[in-house]
């Protein structure tokens, strides 16, 4: 790959003002540990003025040496009418010791005379003694022109002013934003450009979604010659988010060839924005491009076949190169072809026109038309598969169980009430003839449940500890039924390694919980005996 683009993430920074989402301390060390594992060039990781919270983390990355990536710290410029050396904000990017720093300073003059309300000539006063400043005490320097192409639309000539006062006083990187997230692709390219020639070092785009256009805008001013971009890890961030870095290089190395991260680390994306997600409690969209667990995912019989013949033929890329995997999802539209590749999984001798196959897709069908819709719940198909062809062994009998709700006026409870366990549930099991009892309390009926169900079958399969509930998702099926509808309830379980979806449908929401339930423990135990077949 001859052309590199730098990639400047700010999940911790401008991620981190995303509604819902809240970093620990701890949070961000392991996000930072992630993208330099992944070899992201520069990590944006806070404002050590703006909060204890930042001032610690960047305390404690002290003398902390990343592999590959560069730790920056955030601020502004300088306030108006006091000197550099006095801001108490530059003093606090200082403390932090972060070999980058990265200031922003307008670029538009309705903000600087409508918004911090001073003169255009003080703006410019203020980004070149603030520069400067930074420069002087060795620091490298991202000045980040805020509101740029809304400014050039409205006084290009003061916007260009901004970035030169920049120049002048050794800014090392000049980072464009559309800050209103309100740019079509075609103006980021012309005002981009006209930067990127007018001004001989390098020159990056950041981008917010206002318009849904964000990762569109960057490549834009990839093309045009920018050559570093910020954005975040998965793109959530203020308002609409923020350019998904994820997209970007999925799209510039995986397609275009231009190198973001060390070549190596490319098949690590997927599981990065995994990760990333995870300790952000971000729920990562299962349709994100490149990296979410549909993006490689089938279901049409014609797809499905074209696939298996030409991957090409239905995919734009081999998913492999950023981590992810192929997937033919389960329905009766799929086809025999995707039933027998399942069906094998379990029993290799079964041919696609075998009784068995015939036998699995007639179940398929009678399930679906009960409700079942397995194309999300590929681990409750396969345990269909195991039921249908005699491959299936209970591990355990459910006796009986009862729920007991606690139920107050949420009006009158406290905070602390409220976030207190709400249900108790007593659950019975048989396991070889011998009984096990046990309770537990949750957050609800169902959490309630599954740790009552868990804690009983621990007793006799103490590989269960490892598992929990990671995900809950109910749908009614026919609304017009009222309280009386069927409802489907699909969950989604991990524990260690892996991860799962299981199905359940009733008329009754705890009873559709519990079938879901019962067989992700049962997928779970499967799972275990097929790894200790492979180690024996």
């Amino acid at each position: 790959m001859e052309k590199k683009v730098m990639i400047f993430d700010s999940t911790l920074r401008d991620g981190a003002q995303s509604n819902g989402i809240s970093f620990t301390v701890e949070d961000k060390l392991k996000i930072v540990k992630d993208l330099d594992f992944l070899g992201i060039s520069y990590i944006e990781a806070g404002n050590p003025g703006s909060n204890p919270k930042d001032a610690e983390f960047f305390n404690r990355m002290k003398g902390v040496k990343l592999k590959n990536s560069v730790l920056t710290a955030f601020g502004s410029t300088r306030r108006c009418g006091i000197n550099a050396e006095d801001d108490s904000n530059l003093a606090a990017l200082l403390t932090a010791e972060t070999p980058a720093v990265a200031v922003f300073g307008k670029a538009w003059d309705f903000h600087v005379t409508d918004i911090i309300k001073t003169t255009l000539e003080e703006n410019l006063a203020m980004i070149f003694d603030t520069v400067k400043f930074l420069k002087d005490k060795g620091k490298e320097v991202f000045f980040d022109a805020e509101h740029f192409f809304d400014g050039y639309k409205n006084n290009p000539e003061y916007a260009m002013a901004a970035l030169k006062s920049a120049v002048d006083a050794g800014a090392d990187h000049l980072s464009l934003c559309d800050t209103n997230g309100g740019c079509f692709p075609d103006e980021i390219y012309e005002m981009t450009k006209t930067v990127c020639d007018e001004f001989k070092i390098s020159v990056g785009i950041h981008c917010h979604n206002d318009c849904g256009m964000a990762v569109a805008d960057s490549l834009f001013a990839v093309k045009a010659g920018a050559d570093h971009v910020q954005g975040t890890f998965t793109g959530f961030g203020e308002r609409c988010g923020n350019t998904c870095l994820t997209n970007i290089i999925g799209v510039l190395q995986a397609k275009r060839e231009i190198e973001c991260i060390p070549p190596e680390n490319l098949n690590m994306l997927s599981r990065m924005a995994a990760e990333i997600s995870e300790i952000a409690n971000y729920k990562l969209s299962k349709r994100e491009p490149f990296v979410g667990k549909y993006a490689f995912a089938h279901k049409g019989g014609m797809h499905i076949d074209g696939v298996s013949k030409a991957p090409k033929s239905f995919e734009h890329i081999n998913p492999d190169i950023v981590g992810n995997r192929r997937r033919f999802l389960t329905s009766e539209v799929a086809g025999k072809s995707t039933i027998i590749s399942i069906i094998r999984k379990i029993a290799p001798y079964i041919e696609k026109n075998s009784k068995e196959c015939e036998l699995v897709m007639e179940k398929l069908k009678e399930m679906e038309y009960l409700g079942y819709q397995y194309e999300g719940a590929d681990q409750g198909f396969e345990l269909l598969i195991r039921k249908t062809i005699g491959k299936y062994k209970p591990f355990f009998k459910l006796e009986t169980f009862k729920i007991i709700s606690q139920y107050e006026e949420k009006a009158r409870m406290t905070e602390e009430e409220f976030l207190k366990e709400t249900a108790a549930a007593v659950i019975k099991v048989n396991v070889k003839g011998k009984s096990e009892i046990t309770a537990a309390e949750g957050m609800g009926p169902v959490d309630a449940l599954d740790k009552a169900l868990r804690k009983a079958l621990e007793v006799f399969y103490p590989q269960l500890s490892t598992v929990r509930l990671t995900d809950y998702k109910v749908r009614v099926l026919d609304s017009r039924a009222a309280a009386a509808s069927k409802v489907r309830v699909v969950i989604e379980s991990a524990d260690e390694e892996d991860s799962w979806s299981t199905i359940g449908v009733s008329q009754d929401i705890i009873e559709a919980s519990l079938l879901a339930l019962t067989d992700s423990i049962e997928y779970k135990l499967i799972k275990e005996i097929e790894k200790l077949k492979e180690l024996y």
